[in-house]
């Protein structure tokens, strides 16, 4: 069996209520790669106690009420955010599309968030320039009229065109995909349907949150349910599912 690309063991993270979670510099500088234990006690765990292994090339749905801590789970493995508890280790590169933001500057117009994403992830100025009009393309017509305005102008919608459009080009080995793909027209939505089912018989590792079950079945074998924060079962995207729609409580 191969080694696990992805691996969670004891992962938990802690957030602080009323306010957004972000790990400052000066607690990494002072506190090494956690929060200050001393921070205060106005907190709560969105995850907390995880443990799993993900192969190479398997495809993971990651199911679970609002809130229950699945956004939360592929920012770790993006490495957005730094566990409180715990490791997760990622053993590649990682392509993520995480939420409606898809991690562009409101401030910036479409082309240049486009060379900026790009370039962040890898791509270099030769790559992208060969890529260029073919990711202008996949995003649709709309997005390619609207490429020199902010970003702040845009859709959602237009936002996850153009990002998956990114995403889709690189070859790193992880995709981390959550939501987008219930934006979106069905013509859209048809085009990313195809890029993902060619992903994956590249031997690509997709981790997907989703609420659409045709989607979970469509791509993924194996499920993750999340209750609570806690990792209740890990089993067939099936399994996972019954679980989710049986209202499952853990023993």
């Amino acid at each position: 069996m191969s080694d696990p690309i992805i691996s969670a063991r004891g992962l938990g993270v802690r957030f602080v209520k009323g306010r957004r979670r972000n790990l400052q510099v000066r607690e990494m500088l002072f506190h090494g790669m956690r929060r200050n234990p001393n921070a205060g006690d106005d907190g709560f765990w969105p995850l907390r106690n995880v443990d799993f292994d993900i192969t190479p090339g398997e495809a993971v749905g990651v199911i679970g009420k609002n809130g229950t801590g699945k956004s939360t789970l592929l920012k770790l493995i993006a490495g957005v955010l730094i566990p409180d508890e715990g490791t997760i280790t990622v053993r590649g590169r990682v392509a993520p599309l995480l939420e409606l933001s898809a991690g562009f500057s409101n401030d910036l117009t479409g082309k240049e968030n486009l060379n900026l994403v790009a370039t962040l992830h890898g791509l270099s100025k030769q790559q992208l320039a060969a890529k260029f009009d073919e990711i202008v393309d996949f995003a649709g017509d709309q997005v390619a009229k609207s490429l020199d305005l902010p970003v702040r102008h845009y859709s959602s919608g237009m936002r996850v065109r153009l990002g998956f459009s990114i995403i889709s080009q690189l070859h790193h080995p992880i995709l981390l995909v959550d939501e987008v793909m219930a934006v979106g027209d069905a013509e859209f939505r048809a085009k990313c349907y195809d890029t993902m089912q060619r992903l994956l018989a590249e031997g690509r590792t997709l981790v997907l949150v989703s609420h659409n079950e045709g989607d979970l079945t469509r791509f993924c074998t194996r499920g993750l349910f999340i209750n609570e924060g806690r990792l209740t079962v890990d089993g067939t995207v099936h399994e996972a599912l019954a679980a989710y729609k049986g209202g499952y409580v853990p023993a």
